[in-house]
């Protein structure tokens, strides 16, 4: 799970710290990925960070994600800047109970932000110059955008994002990922759903386009 926002909290700004924590089942793969985020907007702009852990080993925890974004902005401003990190690793099986471990190279992300919305709908974007760890030099830029969509008010909302980007340079292939998400409101407090994991070029898969569902659960806290 990636970027998993309340996105009407984010943009809009309001003076209370949005946090969640969500449950997914995923479907193709047959492990849980829980989520942790937290959106703190202030009157310099706001500060979005979560992690993901992935559950599918016999230990427990065989994957961890963490991303931290901060976008400065007043109220004159009509762009804000965006700057970023993120990184994680994970483990594997190499059978007969031992497995290996790796790690997603950090990266930091420095471009532009910019957004609309109201109470039915709205947007975010940013697109910026994204350094990689051990990229030897070459350049590589990430383009995302998020959205929301209350399909009934107070009841069904329609939300997600979706990212470009390289990570070899310009001539290598783009990386491609999308995850929209579908959320019934039980309440205020608890959400039910899930979401569509869609991906071309991402972690060990090809060039092909893979799509991955899951169901979930979301407690706002």
């Amino acid at each position: 799970m990636k970027k998993l926002i309340t996105l009407l909290t984010i943009l809009v700004t309001v003076s209370v710290t949005a946090q969640n924590f969500q449950l997914h089942r995923d479907l193709e793969r047959g492990h849980f990925t829980t989520t942790f985020e937290m959106f703190k907007p202030d009157k310099y702009g706001n500060t979005f960070t979560f992690v993901d852990f992935d559950y599918n080993t016999a230990n427990g925890i065989s994957g961890a994600y963490y991303e931290i974004a901060r976008v400065l902005k007043t109220e004159k401003m009509p762009v804000g800047v965006h700057v970023e990190y993120n990184g994680g690793l994970g483990t594997f099986d190499l059978g007969e109970g031992f497995s290996g471990g790796y790690t997603i190279n950090e990266a930091w992300i420095f471009g532009a932000n910019y957004g609309k919305s109201n109470a039915k709908w709205g947007f975010s974007t940013y697109a910026g110059y994204k350094a990689f760890t051990g990229a030897d030099g070459e350049a590589n830029f990430q383009v995302t955008g998020t959205w929301y969509w209350n399909l009934i008010a107070d009841k069904l909302t329609f939300t997600g994002f979706a990212d470009l980007w390289t990570e070899n340079g310009l001539t290598d292939n783009t990386v491609f990922l999308a995850e929209p998400q579908l959320w019934y409101h039980l309440n205020k407090t608890f959400s039910v759903g899930g979401e569509l994991e869609i991906s071309s070029n991402f972690a060990v898969d090809n060039d092909a386009i893979k799509g991955r569902p899951t169901l979930a659960i979301k407690w706002n806290l």
